[in-house]
């Protein structure tokens, strides 16, 4: 299994987690196999500078990932992420190892329209 997660920095599980979904500079892909990673790869995000709403969710499913962590992430990601069939996760902090060992010990939420998001008419 795949599972994305929004990084500041290239620096894979060691990298920081990106708060701002959309902005997010890079996606780490860690692949799991009997809930051990077993590779993770940081890949740089193509739309960081901009986008139209739905590209990063499509992106995000050709990389083959079944979950996506982050930080925070408005309303319409989630919506596109539930109809391409991937789980999110917000609400993640320190590190990109630390949030998927969160998620994977069940202690990081579902995804939910952030405060952000929310404010300015994103949610």
């Amino acid at each position: 299994m795949k599972i994305a997660i929004t990084a500041e920095t290239d620096q894979g599980l060691e990298s920081p987690v990106a708060q701002h979904f959309g902005r997010a500079p890079y996606f780490v892909l860690a692949t799991l196999e009997d809930g051990t990673v077993t590779a993770a790869e940081a890949l740089a995000n193509p739309f960081a500078e901009g986008h139209e709403p739905g590209q990063i969710p499509g992106f995000i499913q050709q990389q083959g990932a079944k979950v996506m962590i982050s930080g925070g992430m408005g309303g319409r990601a989630i919506a596109f992420f539930q109809e391409a069939g991937i789980k999110t996760a917000a609400g993640a902090t320190g590190t990109v190892g630390e949030a998927l060992q969160a998620y994977l010990t069940e202690n990081l939420p579902e995804a939910a329209p952030c405060a952000e998001s929310v404010s300015h008419g994103h949610g």
